[in-house]
């Protein structure tokens, strides 16, 4: 979770910066006439928060499926044993991600765990003195993102509060909001958002 906290911390600096890339997000595709919408379109949204109610339901969807997939491969016992590892509560290695090389049906050019092998050549003793620091630097990161995400709401987060964060008047817990009802149960959940007093 550290270094998804530390992705997260630098894509939320960026993003309220304005930072994005220079394509389309979506449009016409495969015989689909879909509207054209560009990562620009959503940038202009205002703050992340705010990007992320701008994206389309599709989009979303796509997004929590692929993070649903890489949890639960990284969570099956079967990927950790091909690499010779173990579930980390059952004595494995914490933060251990397994390799894609050889077990997709198409191929991975890249692994999720160093992807370009800064580690392969490392002594052991590098190795844990390198964790330490990433564990750390993600801890940093999740109150660091978590502080951002305070301050856009108007809380008050010394340092934080005054640097011009977009505010943010949606509800950041939501993934869904009522303009994503064509999935199943969103209308629901969202006729509940600000309903129970915070």
């Amino acid at each position: 979770h550290g270094r998804v906290a530390m992705a997260g911390f630098v894509g939320y600096c960026l993003q309220s910066n304005g930072v994005h890339f220079p394509w389309g997000i979506q449009g016409q595709f495969a015989g689909y006439d879909l509207p054209a919408v560009s990562f620009g379109d959503i940038a202009a949204a205002g703050g992340p928060a705010d990007q992320w109610d701008a994206l389309p339901t599709a989009g979303k969807a796509q997004i929590l499926l692929v993070i649903g997939f890489l949890e639960m491969y990284g969570e099956t016992s079967a990927a950790l044993e091909m690499d010779g590892q173990k579930h980390y509560v059952r004595g494995g290695k914490p933060g251990y991600y397994p390799s894609f090389q050889g077990r997709m049906p198409h191929p991975v050019p890249l692994d999720l765990w160093d992807p370009f092998g800064f580690t392969r050549k490392m002594t052991p003793e590098r190795k844990e003195k390198a964790l330490l620091a990433e564990i750390n630097n993600g801890r940093l990161a999740m109150i660091g993102l978590f502080g951002l995400i305070s301050a856009s709401k108007g809380l008050i987060v010394p340092g934080l509060d005054t640097l011009g964060i977009a505010p943010y008047a949606g509800e950041v817990m939501a993934p869904f909001t009522a303009g994503d009802t064509a999935l199943p149960f969103v209308a629901d959940m969202a006729a509940k958002i600000g309903t129970y007093g915070y």
